[in-house]
């Protein structure tokens, strides 16, 4: 087929570089920029296929999110611009590692695999993120499509979340949205200015919110979305990507782990802060205290705001809708405990990784899934919309819950239900802080998070760490269970937990304790079991004081 050749052709100007091997995880691919040039042009291939699959518009986003500016990444999307789908990851895999005269063999494989038509059209929305390499390694992937005689629709410098948004507008025919850069600001802004109408007389300071873009993408589309906001939220932005470089001390990944401000930038006491990650699909907020203390509100915060918010109008609109959270072993007990005993909300937990978080919360008519991250969203149901939808149009029903039924319809529209996305969330987090007229310290005090330490232990192969219970308790190697379930015992309000890598030979070790004292101490000596009996390497861990 005159196809294949071209195909054969063009992938001889994106040359594999010889015994490299990448695996596509739930990121994607992630690596130095300078080895993904063969990785982009084959994601346009695959991507041509997936389309022609579905018979949908398939989404390619080229960016590495929280790495360093040297690395670079790709993701693809799907038709409802959801993450692909597992039995995909595979075959990009499979293509991304075939040798360059075995190329053609591992495409084949897919289409006989997938019994994809190859005279059915395809169409690719592609974007990427303000890295230096980003320019040549999107253009790689459009010669991929156009290799296979895929169309496809450069949509430029844009969030991760935005070119989901783009994809699952174009597959609903618009019912979502507006497929344009100008539709999402429409879209997310004008329902956040419904939301705020509802609040009274908010100050300029009320409106005012100190943001760190991380010198990416994010920082760009904030200032273009500004105009839309009439002033509603004033964002004073910081790390706009003039000076500084993409994710170096700053945004955040950075704030989460190194558990303080960006660099250089002055917080006032009580001031309202957030940190985007390099292409804004996660957001972490904080502020300093009167004594110049650190305060992190991560994702477990973030899901217990918003969850309450909502569970607080489900009740007031009488709508009898399941609403649940979904949590991975990562969130903070306190934050579990709350949700269950307090707010009396479901609570699912489930393996680390946003796809994963996304497929539970998909169970339930009203599903909110955050990591402790930052990354995550609110899914509505079909069922779920319509019902909101009928009670808000009802001209029959009191007053109390109509509002509350337009409270609900306007925050459905200001969520970004393909994926986390940092300007969604920043928005909706935004308009329940001041619909509900809180500050972030009142926010902060609903419930203390119990101190915890991550640490990790190189190991020869992290395979031989196999977990069951969403990677809470681990099945091999013999007795390392035991040994932790002896260990998280001479502590108070203690657990801890190890996962293997998705990555590389280290095994995560996670533990909590009622003091940071004692979560240091449990984290260590769980490191120590995990070193002696799964092959640690290296120098056996030091104790952390």
């Amino acid at each position: 087929m005159a196809q294949f050749q071209e195909v054969l052709k063009q992938s001889a100007l994106h040359p594999k570089p010889a015994g490299l091997v990448l695996q596509y995880g739930t990121s994607g691919f992630r690596t130095n920029a300078k080895q993904l040039d063969h990785i982009m042009f084959r994601m346009g291939l695959l991507a041509t296929l997936r389309s022609k699959k579905t018979k949908a518009t398939i989404g390619v986003m080229v960016t590495a999110s929280h790495n360093p500016e040297e690395d670079n990444g790709v993701k693809l999307i799907d038709p409802m611009g959801e993450m692909v789908t597992q039995d995909w990851e595979e075959h990009a895999t499979q293509l991304a590692n075939a040798d360059q005269e075995d190329l053609l063999t591992a495409l084949k494989n897919i289409i006989e695999k997938e019994a994809i038509n190859m005279s059915q059209e395809a169409n690719v929305f592609v974007g990427k993120d303000t890295r230096s390499s980003s320019a040549s390694l999107s253009q790689a992937v459009l010669d991929g499509v156009s290799a296979l005689g895929g169309h496809s629709k450069d949509y430029g410098l844009v969030t991760t979340p935005q070119l989901h948004y783009m994809v699952c507008c174009q597959n609903t025919q618009g019912k979502y949205g507006e497929a344009t850069v100008e539709g999402y600001y429409t879209k997310f802004c004008q329902a956040f200015i419904q939301l705020t109408k509802n609040t009274s007389n908010r100050t300029d300071d009320q409106k005012h919110l100190c943001l760190d873009g991380a010198n990416g993408i994010g920082a760009l589309k904030v200032r273009e979305m500004e105009s839309h906001l009439k002033k509603e939220l004033q964002i004073s932005l910081n790390n706009d990507g003039s000076k500084g470089r993409l994710n170096h001390q700053c945004g955040a990944d950075y704030v989460k782990v190194q558990q303080k401000p960006p660099t250089g930038i002055k917080i006032n006491p009580g001031e309202r802060c957030c940190s985007f990650d390099g292409d804004a699909d996660r957001i972490v907020y904080y502020y300093t205290d009167s004594e110049g203390t650190f305060h992190l509100l991560d994702g477990d915060k973030m899901a217990t705001l918003i969850s309450t918010f909502l569970k607080e109008l489900l009740t007031q609109a009488g709508l009898d809708l399941k609403i649940a959270v979904v949590q991975t072993a990562y969130a903070n007990g306190s934050s579990t405990h709350y949700l269950e005993n307090t707010m009396k909300v479901l609570v699912r937990c489930t393996k680390t990784g946003v796809k994963h978080l996304h497929h539970v919360a998909q169970e339930f008519d009203v599903g909110v899934y955050f990591e402790a991250n930052g990354h995550g969203t609110v899914l509505f149901s079909k069922a779920a919309e319509e019902k909101i939808q009928q009670l808000a149009e009802d001209t029959n029903v009191n007053d109390k819950r109509k509002k509350a039924a337009l409270l609900l319809r306007n925050t459905i529209n200001v969520i970004n239900q393909t994926v986390g996305d940092a300007i969604s969330d920043m928005l909706l987090i935004e308009a329940i802080l001041a619909i509900k007229g809180m500050t972030i310290q009142q926010w902060d005090t609903i419930y203390t998070d119990l101190p915890n330490r991550q640490l990790k232990v190189k190991v020869a192969d992290r395979r031989v760490i196999d977990t069951t219970d969403a990677e809470r308790r681990a099945v091999t190697p013999a007795g390392l269970q035991e040994a932790i379930d002896n260990l998280v015992k001479k502590y108070r309000q203690a657990r801890s937990f190890v996962r293997p890598s998705g990555t590389e030979d280290v095994v995560r070790v996670y533990a909590e304790a009622d003091t940071q004292e004692s979560a240091d101490a449990l984290a260590h000596e769980v490191s120590l079991a995990v070193y002696r009996l799964a092959g640690g390497v290296g120098d056996e861990p030091k104790p952390l004081h």
